[in-house]
């Protein structure tokens, strides 16, 4: 995108990837960008505003070829009418061992249109790996405001990522899970959002801004917005389909999901627990508001599964949340330590 200059044209985006030894997933989109007006700067307000409208506008190529390499594997795949791809390609060969991530090879072609490259990580865990970590990311990483729609848009789409707030002691606890109890390990965090595939890459740019860790991937969805439709396409499974198909993915490795209070991660965390017996160890919430008829849903949802092995957390802040995972096993004496001392060290970022 930065060798087109603004000029518009076919352009390929592919989303870090993931799998396990037999098999990888990789998502990308194929659009054409909206070619930016002379009268646009290249920086301010201006200019930021014109960003975030090329990104809402894109345009996805339809039935654009997608060949995919990754070692001696090969698949080929075409994109949606959005211009989305979902390659699902067995691993034929395996993949060295001393390392998670990897590097696919992307070969794009369209009608009248020249062929693009590009190439995208891929994370695949090592066969020893003992806990997958899946996290909602609006209200639970970074602080949005999901209760008043208009400054959560403003939040979304236009502001800068190093001017985002993620919550005190995030990072060192999403780093303390992410290595493990003895912190040798490099555990898969997986983060889903029902957030649109357009601000990809703000979220890459504030998790790392923030040192928190990539993951492999994030699970956004396509808002499919037009003049036509002007709202976002409902997708009130989206998380639980997500989840479901990482478990299987992932399949025996015990998980963790970490959401917020203020939608319906709760309910969705509950449901995933009934649907699949002895897989999640945990559940954290984090509560983000006061409001007693919520946390009373919460208790009603923790009752339900009581009888299982999976604790229902809900937290007023990431300590409670790293001392209750210190304390199962998940992290480090080390870890619990570093988020306590994050969150003594940092202003109130809520207000």
């Amino acid at each position: 995108m930065k060798r087109d200059h603004g000029h518009g044209g076919l352009t390929v985006t592919p989303y870090r990837g993931y799998g396990s030894r037999r098999e990888a997933f990789l998502t990308g989109r194929v659009f054409h960008q909206a070619p930016l007006g002379r009268l646009v700067p290249r920086r301010g307000f201006l200019r930021d505003l014109a960003d975030v409208v090329r990104r809402i506008a894109r345009h996805g190529v339809a039935d654009a070829r997608v060949d995919i390499h990754l070692g001696g594997s090969h698949v080929s795949v075409s994109t949606d009418r959005d211009g989305y791809f979902d390659a699902h390609l067995p691993l034929v060969s395996s993949l060295p061992l001393d390392r998670s991530w990897h590097c696919a090879e992307l070969w794009v072609t369209a009608d009248h249109e020249v062929p693009v490259r590009a190439s995208v990580e891929v994370y695949i865990p090592a066969p020893e790996t003992d806990l997958l970590v899946i996290s909602d990311i609006d209200d639970t990483v970074m602080y949005t405001g999901v209760a008043d729609k208009l400054r959560m848009l403003y939040r979304l789409f236009i502001e800068k990522p190093h001017r985002r707030t993620a919550f005190p002691g995030v990072a060192s606890l999403y780093q303390a899970l992410h290595r493990g109890a003895d912190d040798r390990g490099e555990r898969p965090i997986l983060y889903v959002s029902r957030g649109p595939w357009a601000i990809y890459e703000m979220l890459e740019a504030f998790f790392q801004l923030n040192r928190i860790p990539v993951g492999p991937i994030l699970f956004l969805r396509e808002w499919g917005i037009s003049l036509r439709h002007p709202w976002p396409r409902r997708a009130e499974d989206h998380k639980q389909r997500l989840i479901s198909r990482m478990l299987a993915v992932f399949e025996g490795v015990p998980c963790i999901l970490i959401g917020d209070s203020g939608q319906h991660d709760p309910e969705v965390y509950t449901r995933i627990v009934k649907a699949h017996p002895g897989r999640i160890e945990a559940i954290y919430i984090r509560r983000v508001d006061q409001r007693v008829d919520r946390q009373r849903d919460i208790q009603r949802l923790r009752d339900q599964i009581r009888h299982t092995r999976c604790d229902l957390l809900l937290a007023a802040d990431s300590v409670l949340i790293a001392e209750h995972a210190q304390a199962r096993g998940f992290i480090s004496d080390h870890g619990l330590a570093a988020v306590r001392r994050d969150v003594a060290g940092s202003p109130d970022d809520s207000a």
